[in-house]
C-alpha cells in the first residue's frame, strides 16, 4: 500500500446528539449520521474530504456506544477497531486524551488530526492545504488550532486571539496563540471584529500525539493517570471492558478548559477555506439550492407561493406548504417542527420540554 503519509492519522468526533436538527436528528441517529447537507451522510463527508491526505485505513473515531454500529455501517472503509465507543459522553477532554493514547499506540509520535464529524467545509484541496500547513508546525512540538476569519459578529462560537505572525508555511497564515476566548456577547462580538485579531474557533486541531499527551500530563494530570490503563489495553480483547472501567468516573471538561486555555506553546491556523458548523436549521439556508422564491425544498414538497422558506420531508411523506413566509417546516415519520426563520435555536428548548414530559420515544 502506497502511503504518502504515513505518520498522519485524523480523529474524528463523533459522538453529539445534534438536538438542534431535532425532528431529523434524534438520540439513536444524530445529525452526523444524517443527510442534511449534500448526498452523503456529514461523517461520511468529514471522511471523504480526508482523502487522499489521509487514507481510510488511519482515520478513527471516537463516538458513543449507541452509535458505534450504524457509525461502522457507514464507513465500512475504516477498521472496526478503529471506530471507538465511549462508554459515557465526558467532553472534549476525555475524547483527545483517548484518542492521543491510541494513536501512540499505533504510531509512537505520530501527528494527529483531531475535528468534529459534523461540519461544512469546501472546498477539499483547500481544507487539506491548511491541514497539511497544521501538521507541518505540529512536527516542531506545537499545539496547532483552526481559525476562520469572523464573517459577523457571532456568539455562537469561541474566538480565538492572535499574537504574533509567524512565518506562512506553504502559503497558509500561521499566529502564534495569546488567548482563547469563550463564546461572547453580541457586544462583545462587535468589538473583536472592530478590533481585529480574531479567530473563529473552527474546534480543529493538530498536534503529536506524545506532545498532547504530555501536555495533558502537565495540566490535566488527573485525566492522563486515569486513561493510561485504555492506551496500554488498545489492540487487546480487554479494552472495552478497561475502557467502560476508567471512563466512567471521570468528570466532564472541554478541551480548552483542560489544556488549551493553560498551553503555551499554542499556533494557530488561519483557514482559507469555507468553513460551518451547521448547528442549526437556519444555517442550511446557506448551503442548500433555493428555488426563485427562496425556496429549500428536499423530499416529497409541494410548494405553492412560498417564499424564504425550508420545506423538508421524510421519505413516505408529502409536504404541501400554501402562501408560507420565512418558516422552516420539518416532517418526520412521527414528528413536524414549524418554526419562523430565524429562531431554530429554539429547537434545543423543544427537545428539553419533550424530555420533561417524558416523550423519549420522540428523542
Amino acid at each position: 500500500m502506497n502511503d504518502i503519509n504515513p505518520d498522519i492519522f485524523a480523529v474524528i468526533m463523533a459522538g453529539g446528539s445534534g438536538t438542534r436538527f431535532w425532528p431529523m436528528s434524534r438520540a439513536a441517529l444524530p445529525k452526523q449520521l444524517v443527510q442534511i447537507v449534500g448526498e452523503s451522510t456529514m461523517i461520511q463527508a468529514t471522511v471523504a474530504r480526508l482523502q487522499p491526505l489521509i487514507p481510510a485505513h488511519r482515520v478513527l473515531v471516537i463516538t458513543t456506544a449507541a452509535l458505534a454500529e450504524e457509525t461502522r455501517r457507514q464507513l465500512p472503509m475504516l477498521k472496526r477497531e478503529h471506530i471507538i465507543a465511549e462508554p459515557v459522553g465526558r467532553d472534549t477532554a476525555a475524547c483527545v486524551c483517548l484518542a492521543a493514547l491510541v494513536v501512540e499506540k499505533l504510531s509512537p509520535g505520530a501527528t494527529m488530526i483531531l475535528l468534529p464529524a459534523d461540519q461544512v467545509i469546501r472546498p477539499a484541496d483547500q481544507f487539506q492545504r491548511a491541514l497539511s500547513a497544521g501538521v507541518e508546525v505540529a512536527r516542531n512540538g506545537n499545539l496547532v488550532t483552526f481559525g476562520i476569519l469572523p464573517r459577523h459578529a457571532a456568539t455562537g462560537y469561541g474566538y480565538i486571539k492572535l499574537a504574533a505572525r509567524l512565518p506562512d508555511v506553504g502559503g497558509v497564515v500561521v499566529n502564534k496563540v495569546l488567548r482563547f476566548v469563550e463564546k461572547p456577547d453580541e457586544a462583545t462580538a462587535k468589538k473583536y471584529l472592530s478590533e481585529g485579531g480574531y479567530r473563529w474557533n473552527a474546534g480543529i486541531f493538530t498536534w503529536r500525539s506524545d506532545v498532547v499527551i504530555a501536555e495533558l500530563e502537565t495540566h490535566c494530570t488527573w485525566l492522563t493517570e486515569a486513561l493510561a490503563p485504555v492506551g496500554a489495553a488498545f489492540g487487546r480483547p480487554e479494552f472495552d471492558q478497561v475502557l467502560n472501567q476508567v471512563y466512567q468516573p471521570l468528570k466532564k471538561i472541554s478541551i480548552d478548559y483542560a489544556l488549551m486555555e493553560k498551553a503555551a506553546n499554542i499556533c494557530a491556523i488561519t483557514a482559507d477555506f469555507e468553513w460551518d458548523d451547521v448547528g442549526s436549521w437556519d444555517s442550511l439556508y446557506d448551503h442548500l439550492p433555493a428555488d426563485a422564491q427562496g425556496v429549500i425544498s428536499r423530499g416529497e414538497v409541494l410548494s405553492l407561493d412560498c417564499k424564504d422558506s425550508l420545506l423538508m420531508a421524510a421519505s413516505g411523506q408529502l409536504l404541501v406548504g400554501v402562501g408560507l413566509h420565512r418558516l422552516s417546516v420539518v416532517v418526520t415519520k412521527d414528528a413536524i417542527l414549524i418554526i419562523p426563520k430565524g429562531r431554530s435555536q429554539q429547537v434545543k428548548q423543544v427537545v428539553d420540554a419533550l424530555k420533561a414530559k417524558g416523550r423519549n420515544d420522540l428523542l
